[in-house]
């Protein structure tokens, strides 16, 4: 156990991560929400990923990424974000520079990009995305932009996101910084008695389930960042007198701005499990100060939990005791996914994020038993070594952890992005434990893990 601690763990990595059998958290904790290690093949995306997660669900934008195009296809339709209304977002528009423009600039390209937007198309919001060979050539975005706004009497905003410039959590910033400088023309003194919703993408409709609950308890949700979201609903923001933060690593930076330029306050909350999901829509009508809703809130609550305890029950025994290692994007949803394991029966040994902050790390250390370690950044050597090692039957995490938890015969469950069933709220609840049920207890895993099968190269009667 110590030999693979030392052999896979580079030295540069080992202040990232954490064993809580060694005293955990002691003097200044794990080290975290800093650039990744040079060579460990880091998790983490880019600049431009950061923001493009963010503002890619807001329905009836325009986005132009003024780069190569391989920069566009990233996200050309892979995410799980659903749309009441316009299904523009599932495009993407690049002015696909080349070595020409490289050498005399592509200032041209984008602006001939914008007129054809705006003419062929309508359009009135457009995001532009200056990626690295922007930021190495030197393209005025900012000034084509502003130009562009004046030219038409639309928004353009440019997106400072060249992904050299610094991590996953540096582009949800800029992305955030964009969204401020949509709305803060907005600001108004008058106030309605509602919330925004900030850091849900509406990821298999998750937003509509959020929402769903917040009206049968008599709150009013005035605008949502991002999901589902359009241009008109996002500038009423300003008038809302409570921004929650459900994806903290994305929105805390927008939620302060907000309190800050707007005095709007905010909270954190979550809507995975039963446990998170009702003491987040109580937490709400306490800070609105909304006696009649958080008396109806209990009241759901209580009958929603009750439905699905029988339920629970029946998956219980198939569960218990099975060991889960986590490494998920922002460590609220590693709060909330250590709670939920927990309350089935199911125990946490491994538990990493790509973006959490010190805080999330310490409540992270007081939800798991002394066998866990702790990962921050973690690279697919580290994954590897401590799913071993701590014999984890199921992995939860993202769309590049799967192969790996597939070739080590561990089951898995994608909780990132890409999902189409929701897992959110108490619908989630019952989502995800049939998830991990027939993930975990597939009796595929029982011929994988077959050594002798594995090292004859027989093939399996499935």
């Amino acid at each position: 156990m110590e030999n693979s601690r030392e052999v896979n763990v580079l030295d540069e990595r080992k202040q990232f991560i954490l064993f809580k059998s060694n005293g955990g958290c002691s003097g200044n904790g794990i080290k975290c929400d800093s650039d990744s290690v040079s060579g460990a093949v880091s998790q983490r995306a880019c600049v431009y990923c950061g923001a493009r997660v963010v503002l890619n669900p807001i329905t009836d934008a325009y986005h132009i990424v003024h780069g190569p195009i391989g920069c566009s296809s990233y996200t050309w339709d892979i995410r799980g974000s659903l749309s009441s209304d316009s299904d523009l977002y599932r495009n993407s528009f690049c002015t696909d520079l080349r070595e020409t423009d490289v050498i005399f600039g592509g200032e041209k390209k984008l602006i001939a990009a914008i007129d054809e937007l705006v003419e062929k198309q309508n359009a009135k919001l457009i995001f532009v995305y200056a990626t690295c060979i922007v930021g190495v050539i030197g393209d005025d975005v900012e000034a084509v932009c502003k130009n562009m706004s004046e030219k038409y009497g639309i928004r353009v905003i440019p997106v400072k996101s060249p992904g050299f410039s610094g991590n996953k959590s540096t582009g949800y910033k800029m992305a955030c910084n964009a969204i401020m400088q949509l709305i803060s023309p907005y600001h108004t003194e008058e106030k309605i008695e509602g919330i925004n919703i900030l850091g849900d993408f509406n990821l298999a409709g998750e937003m509509w389930i959020i929402k769903n609950y917040l009206d049968k308890i008599g709150i009013k949700v005035v605008s949502t960042f991002t999901g589902d979201a359009n241009y008109k609903n996002m500038i009423e923001a300003p008038k809302a007198t409570l921004n929650i933060v459900q994806c903290a690593g994305s929105s805390v930076y927008l939620a302060n701005r907000m309190e800050e330029e707007f005095g709007i306050p905010f909270i954190k909350v979550s809507f995975f499990g039963i446990e998170d999901t009702s003491s987040s829509l109580v937490r709400i009508a306490e800070v609105l100060k909304n006696e009649v809703a958080k008396k109806k809130a209990i009241e759901f609550c209580k009958e929603e939990a009750q439905k699905l305890e029988g339920f629970l029950d029946q998956y219980r025994k198939n569960l218990q005791g099975k060991k889960v290692a986590i490494y998920v994007g922002g460590g609220f949803k590693a709060i909330s996914l250590i709670k939920q394991f927990d309350f089935m029966g199911m125990k946490t040994v491994v538990v990493g994020t790509q973006t959490g902050k010190k805080d999330d790390y310490e409540i992270i250390e007081q939800l798991v038993g002394d066998e866990a370690v702790i990962l921050d950044d973690a690279n697919p050597a580290e994954l590897e070594t401590f799913m071993k090692e701590k014999e984890a039957d199921i992995l939860v995490g993202g769309v590049k952890e799967r192969p790996l938890a597939y070739k080590l015969g561990i089951a898995f469950c994608d909780h990132n992005h890409e999902r189409k069933h929701a897992l959110a709220g108490f619908e989630g609840v019952y989502n995800f434990t049939i998830e991990i049920n027939q993930s975990i207890n597939n009796p595929v895993w029982e011929y994988i893990k077959d050594s002798e099968t594995l090292e004859s190269g027989k093939e399996c009667d499935l």
